[in-house]
């Protein structure tokens, strides 16, 4: 059962193989094997067989006899299911063996999803209860011994399931998390925390290969521990911003023409020494940005996806010119060729990911990157950089600076000499160097910018409670709420809307909001003082607005770290809802099914458009939501954070962003420039390719 699941969790998160066989016969031997197991210590087991396959219960019958005829076991079987193969069975003049039955009790809407299961699990075309049903198929095929079957094969794996590794097959390698059910794997991060402990980072300047001018220092410290200090920043000085300037100005040339397949082998080595140094980066990560530990397990496999796939898509894209069609005579091309100096500006909320993805791709680009990480999470972003250096990227080639906002503001983004702008922040910030670039003279640049979002999800009342609280919880509390993805809005139709809230309120009520350094914990801090006095003042204006319906309860430790214990509200409509605010705050709005047109409208109106969510079991709505509600990504029935590298391209519309998508395929060209190149080749004497062609 699941085991469906089990292969899609393995893929998803990176482990090393699947906690399950990838063929049925694998499994069926297995379930044999641990058959023999059982019946070996009957003073151990009471052994119980669950099969509707006339196979197993068989062999299991031999297995019981060969191993001393113990009485102390059973069958079972799934009420409605394997009737009258158990008639054959149960019964003083049968087999005189006992069979229990069960079967899942509860109203329909409870039961519909597990019944699909079984359906499913029924009606794939390796199960004995379709097989047999095969009027065609010979009886030697249907009761074939699997231990012969698989000893038969030549290759035990199903070669169309790819090791979790090998999912994207030749392009890259997939990023490799460790089990967090696994006692070794667990232990590994705890010791890699516990030796982050004895390390006094730093972070500073690093311009050619050498250290800043800034001389000052100002600690670090943890936002879930204020008394923790994790290191040291020294700020870029604005000579530094002049000098990073010229330097990665100078370095560009020769960064630009390096062929394609060399800056991708820097980023695929980059890659590797992250996937070395996971435990490291998690707990720096964790230490100094407040995530959880699975969050930051997977936001260092994000970096590390966005590297490899950067890699490829430059040695797809800017590895050798497009040859292009024409009329005879001439021969035209494309080429993409990187613009100069692009100044990378990273969030604290993603403080590997995003920065390695945007310094990544410009780098990929061919232009040399001036980096300006988050204040809050310099010492990350410094680590970041230096493994970049190590990796193979020329000290020129990417300048570090961490930088207060004013520098950032009146020297860095002012500068005439940039080429380019990638920003992750806030909506405001953005229109701010919007604005700064728009009123420079010379050149126009690019400004590639992913902001914030208000988003929503629609939950219809064909959708599931269970699912769709499970799906708000991670959706709107996960990372406390600070993801750019997160949910803010939900839309419940009142049919189910009361469900749905008791069912919220009683799962916030299980949550652990504390230390992200425990492993029980499920929501860690906000990133400061600002933002939990933000999300203070928002909770009040709220409880005036609506009424508090969920919240997590707050820890005892909390004055030490910047905790708000997340919390929904129900209100009216949106319109009290002025701006994102970023943090675990969910706003729940029910809505009637004859309003839906409204509801839409609500969303658009907003004029973000990040993500959007969608809980409904019925195609039609799906399709009608997805297309009319105007946001860059759309989930159905799932959370709505999370996206993947390659196969979830990321990126908003409207206020939420410029495009194109980071992760996506047409990324990287707009860190470029094209050139077109057109050759008049019948200008050394004709057009030898035309009147050499042949007569037949």
């Amino acid at each position: 059962a699941y085991w469906d699941a089990e292969i899609k969790i393995a893929q998803e998160r990176g482990h090393a193989d699947y906690p399950v066989f990838t063929r049925k016969v694998t499994s069926d031997v297995s379930y044999l094997a641990c058959a023999r197991r059982l019946f070996s210590d009957p003073q151990a087991f009471y052994p119980a067989f669950a099969t509707h396959n006339a196979h197993t219960l068989a062999a299991v019958a031999e297995i019981a006899i060969s191993s001393g005829g113990s009485d102390e076991w059973e069958y079972q079987r799934l009420h409605g299911m394997g009737e009258e193969l158990y008639d054959q069975i149960v019964g003083a003049k049968k087999w005189n063996r006992p069979c229990r039955v069960y079967a899942p009790v509860g109203s329909h809407e409870d039961l519909l999803a597990y019944l699909v299961r079984r359906l499913l699990e029924n009606g794939a075309n390796s199960s004995f209860v379709n097989r047999i049903a095969d009027a065609e198929l010979p009886i030697d095929a249907l009761i074939a011994d699997p231990v012969e079957r698989l000893a038969a094969l030549a290759v035990k794996r199903q070669p169309r399931i790819p090791l979790p590794r090998e999912l994207f097959g030749a392009e890259r390698a997939n990023s490799e998390g460790p089990d967090m059910n696994d006692k070794a794997a667990l232990q590994d991060l705890h010791q890699a925390i516990q030796q982050s402990r004895n390390v006094n980072y730093l972070a500073a300047p690093l311009i050619g290969g050498k250290q800043g001018s800034g001389a000052s220092s100002r600690p670090v410290c943890s936002p879930a521990n204020q008394r923790e200090v994790v290191g040291q920043v020294i700020e870029a000085s604005v000579a530094d911003v002049s000098t990073a300037m010229a330097v990665a100005q100078a370095a560009f040339p020769a960064w630009e023409s390096t062929p394609a397949a060399t800056r991708a082998a820097a980023l695929d080595a980059a890659a590797d020494l992250m996937q070395e140094r996971l435990p490291e980066l998690v707990a720096l990560i964790v230490r100094e940005g407040g995530r959880i530990q699975v969050d930051a397990v997977s936001e260092v496999r994000e970096a590390i996806d966005f590297c490899r796939y950067y890699a490829a898509q430059a040695k797809e894209k800017f590895a050798a010119p497009i040859e292009l069609p024409g009329p005879t005579g001439e021969r035209n091309s494309l080429s993409l060729h990187g613009r100069g100096v692009f100044v990378c500006i990273s969030p604290w909320n993603f403080p590997l990911a995003i920065f390695i993805g945007q310094v990544a791709a410009a780098l990929m680009a061919g232009n040399t990157v001036i980096a300006k990480p988050a204040e809050q999470t310099s010492l990350i972003a410094h680590y970041a950089a230096a493994l970049l250096h190590k990796a193979g990227v020329p000290k020129g080639a990417l300048c570090f600076l961490p930088a207060s906002g004013e520098v950032t503001g009146q020297y860095l983004v002012a500068d005439p000499r940039i080429a380019g702008v990638a920003f992750t922040g806030s909506t405001e910030v953005a229109q701010i160097i919007n604005r700064s670039l728009a009123a420079r003279d010379g050149a126009i640049v690019p400004l590639i910018a992913e902001t914030g979002g208000q988003n929503a999800m629609i939950a219809d009342s064909t959708a599931l409670p269970e699912q769709i609280v499970d799906d708000v919880i991670t959706s709107a509390f996960r990372s406390a709420g600070q993801r750019c993805s997160a949910l803010r809005v939900l839309f419940v139709q009142d049919g189910i809307a009361d469900k749905v809230i008791e069912m919220l309120a009683g799962a916030c009520k299980e949550l652990s909001l504390g230390d992200p350094l425990d492993l029980a914990t499920d929501i860690g801090p906000v990133i400061d003082k600002a933002a939990l006095e933000m999300l203070d003042v928002h909770a009040t204006r709220m409880a005036g607005v609506g009424k508090k319906v969920a919240a997590v309860t707050l820890p005892a430790h909390a004055p030490k770290g910047y905790f708000f214990a997340p919390c929904a509200f129900e209100i009216p409509d949106m319109s009290s809802l002025k701006r994102e605010v970023f943090g675990p705050v969910l706003h729940i709005i029910r809505f009637k099914g004859e309003d839906i047109e409204s509801v839409i409208q609500q969303i658009n109106a907003s004029g973000y458009g990040l993500t959007f969510g969608v809980h409904t079991r019925i195609d039609y709505t799906m399709e009608v939501l997805c297309r009319r509600v105007r946001a860059g990504n759309c989930y159905v029935n799932r959370s709505m954070i999370g996206a993947v590298v390659g196969v979830q391209p990321f990126g908003g519309q409207g206020i939420s962003g410029t495009g194109p998508k980071a992760g996506g395929p047409h990324y990287l060209p707009r860190f470029a420039t094209e050139r077109t190149i057109t050759i008049n080749t019948t200008a050394s004497g004709g057009n030898t390719t035309l009147v050499s062609l042949s007569e037949e």
